[in-house]
């Protein structure tokens, strides 16, 4: 179904056909996720209605809850002290929902920034308690990760807070630290990207509308020893032992079982080390591409470039409207660069086809031969 050209004299797609979505998220979902949802949409499972009107109580969402639990079980290998959250609010209502939890009143929280959104997290942070930069690329505009070796962390620490992929600067840790404290991470954009170490870890979150589903639910995962650990009073819907403890309110009922879906088409494509090879195959090949000349400029240091979101720009930057409404008419979606930096970035999730990347390399030769 997908139709796209890099031919720069070709003529405008076709619209209602599927192109090639680079967008950042809400991103692209597997095609046979998207085909199989619409088949199931009027009615699912012989319950006479579809998954959007049924009783988040009743036993059919039941088995979709639990199916989904079960998947991501087994794509993480976690075991039953995890508990697996499905919150709404995005990744933006956890910088406000973490420190509520775990930065007690007179304690301190170690942050590691890295991009817009750990910026982002820092500042719900600070409205609620003591936070401490323990490293921040920011001096560099975020074209690299610190390494852990010269992080600045406190003694007493509730917890270390860092941002494994940014979206907009287009960086990525390799590595999943192990400090004396719990880690929390913000893992939106490479969330069942590549397998994760969670040795470290006191709680994951991730917004799901990079490689879990659509946007409206947000995947929390939570240490039992690190839950324990939470504040009291806290805020009934805001407080993780509520939603540990049972499905308090009416969840989102949608993405949860698109979810679903998406955890299982990749438990049946080979799971998470196999979806991460087919990653870095992708992540090479534009890098490669991008590294050709100088006609094309990476915004991030080698060692530390995301497989996930791949920023660049143009040696001439008046080219960068032309190019991006070029390769639009081709077929290839939603490559403009975050607002706050501009350029070009092409995000690579899970779902994006390698022949999506072939086609967007295949553009930039023939798009640099027309105006070198």
């Amino acid at each position: 179904m997908y139709n796209s050209s890099s031919r720069l004299d070709s003529t405008t797609v076709d619209r209602s056909e599927r192109q090639y979505n680079f967008s950042a998220g809400p991103a692209t979902l597997p095609e046979e996720v998207l085909q199989e949802a619409k088949d199931e949409l009027p009615v699912y499972d012989h319950v006479g209605a579809s998954v959007m009107e049924i009783s988040h109580r009743s036993p059919a969402y039941d088995k979709i809850e639990e199916s989904a639990r079960e998947h991501l079980r087994a794509l993480l290998d976690l075991g039953d002290d995890w508990h697996i959250l499905f919150l709404q609010g995005g990744a933006s209502m956890q910088f406000h929902q973490v420190p509520l939890n775990f930065l007690p009143e007179d304690g301190v929280a170690d942050y590691v920034v890295t991009g817009r959104w750990g910026t982002k997290a820092v500042k719900e942070a600070r409205l609620l308690g003591d936070v401490h930069i323990a490293a921040s690329s920011e001096d560099d505009d975020f074209r690299s990760v610190p390494d852990v070796a010269d992080w600045d962390l406190s003694d007493d620490a509730a917890y270390v807070h860092i941002t494994t992929n940014e979206t907009v600067n287009g960086n990525q840790m390799t590595d999943d630290p192990v400090l004396e404290v719990p880690v929390v991470t913000d893992a939106s954009s490479e969330f069942l990207g590549r397998p994760m170490d969670l040795e470290g870890y006191g709680l994951v979150y991730a917004g799901a509308q990079k490689n879990l589903g659509p946007a409206g639910v947000t995947v929390v995962l939570v240490h039992e020893d690190f839950l324990q650990r939470r504040t009291q009073p806290l805020p009934t819907m805001l407080d993780y032992g509520t939603h540990a403890e049972r499905r308090f309110n009416t969840p989102p009922v949608f993405p949860i079982y698109m979810v679903e879906k998406v955890t299982r088409w990749l438990r049946e494509r080979g799971g998470v080390d196999a979806i991460h090879a087919i990653n870095q195959r992708k992540a090479a090949k534009l890098y490669d591409r991008i590294d050709q000349n100088d006609f094309y400029q990476g915004t991030v240091a080698p060692a530390d470039r995301s497989i996930m979101n791949v920023t660049f720009r143009l040696h001439d930057p008046d080219l960068e409207p032309v190019f991006l409404k070029q390769a639009e008419q081709r077929g290839l979606m939603s490559l403009k660069g975050h607002r706050s930096v501009g350029g070009i970035r092409a995000s690579l999730y899970n779902a994006m086809p390698e022949a999506g990347v072939d086609a967007l390399v295949s553009f930039m030769d023939a798009f640099e031969v027309a105006h070198r």
